[in-house]
């Protein structure tokens, strides 16, 4: 329970810091299709990197999208 809690936690913090890294890089004054930009970009890199940490700690190892024939 531990380790999804803090999977989540890390998750969240690191959707707030894009948000605020996006707000900072896009000028102002913001519109509202900015701050659409901005959510779908930070939704984009999170669910990406969620796709990366369980790929890369999966128990299938460098066979995770392919399986050898005999």
């Amino acid at each position: 329970m531990t380790r999804k809690l803090s999977f989540t936690a890390g998750i969240l913090v690191v959707f707030a810091v894009s948000v605020l890294i996006l707000l900072r890089l896009f000028p102002g004054p913001h519109q509202p299709a900015d701050y659409l930009v901005v959510g779908t970009l930070a939704t984009f890199f999170c669910i990406l990197l969620v796709f990366i940490v369980v790929i890369s700690t999966s128990d299938k190892g460098a066979n995770t999208f392919y399986k050898r024939r005999r």
